[in-house]
């Protein structure tokens, strides 16, 4: 329980980190980054075996963010775990910062370059087979959103995935069911998405994307049946912000003054409730 607590506070924390990030820079994707908070904070605090003093360390389990224009709460966690100094969040999106709005493997602990959706995954299948090919113990991770397969190339890593028994590959969609032109199930249906994955070889498990007793036992796959593993985390778009909640329109959406202050109120009021 003490564990859970910790999570539930640090997730609060990266919150507040992020939204103090875009609203500063006056760009993000403030909706995408909420949503997948909990997913990176449970692996950055619970799952991975990464070590921020040494991040080319040869035997840290991967970590690719597909979902790539998501990346505050992605800078926010690398940060608060020591990859690079926390004051380098306030250059977000300023000229020459190594902080840009797509993770780049110029700051310490991103394996690669990400932004356009759909190729994530097939760079994890790569990493993967890497691991097996070199009899390495390491697990790769790969974060996805639901609106991203849409993309072909989704499922031809999906396939390869299957082909070559990566049973060290963990794939996460933040199933929050809204992309920036509305519900997922509307502009590209994906259901049974469960079916879907299973019917392409892999193991699936579905959890609240936000409840870390889920999400931490789901992540922490070490099987050797030679099947990758999919974790479909359902999510809210916008979570911890009320006025963010399950809206389209936060996808790509900086917080005016007021909703700022409004935001950073409630979750400074979340963490007096988690103290």
């Amino acid at each position: 329980m003490e564990k859970i607590t910790f999570l539930k506070r640090k997730a609060v924390e990266i919150r507040k980190s992020l939204i103090e990030m875009i609203y500063e820079a006056g760009t993000g994707h403030t909706g995408s980054s909420l949503s997948n908070t909990d997913i990176l904070t449970a692996l950055y605090y619970s799952v991975m075996k990464v070590d921020p003093r040494n991040p080319a360390w040869e035997e840290r389990d991967r970590y690719i963010q597909s979902k790539g224009h998501a990346v505050e709460s992605y800078w926010a966690v690398l940060a608060d775990k020591g990859f690079f100094p926390k004051e380098e969040l306030k250059t977000f999106s300023s000229f020459n910062s190594r902080l840009i709005g797509h993770p780049n493997n110029k700051v310490p602990g991103v394996e690669m370059n990400t932004g356009a959706l759909g190729h994530g995954l097939s760079i994890s299948v790569g990493m993967a087979l890497a691991a097996k090919l070199d009899n390495k113990a390491y697990r790769v991770f790969t974060l996805m959103g639901d609106g991203e397969l849409a993309e072909g190339s989704v499922w031809e890593a999906a396939m390869a995935a299957s082909q070559y028994q990566l049973d060290n590959l963990i794939g996460i969609i933040d199933r929050n069911r809204l992309q920036i032109t509305g519900n997922t199930c509307d502009v590209m249906n994906n259901e049974p998405l469960d079916k879907k994955w299973e019917s392409f070889g892999w193991d699936v498990v579905e959890v609240n994307g936000h409840d870390f007793a889920e999400l931490t036992e789901a992540l922490n796959v070490t099987t050797a049946n030679g099947k990758p593993t999919m974790v479909i985390a359902n999510t809210i778009k916008g979570k911890g912000i009320s006025l963010a909640e399950n809206v389209a329109g936060w996808h790509h959406h900086v917080p005016s003054k007021e909703e700022y202050d409004l935001a950073m109120k409630e979750l400074s009021e979340q963490l007096e409730v988690l103290s």
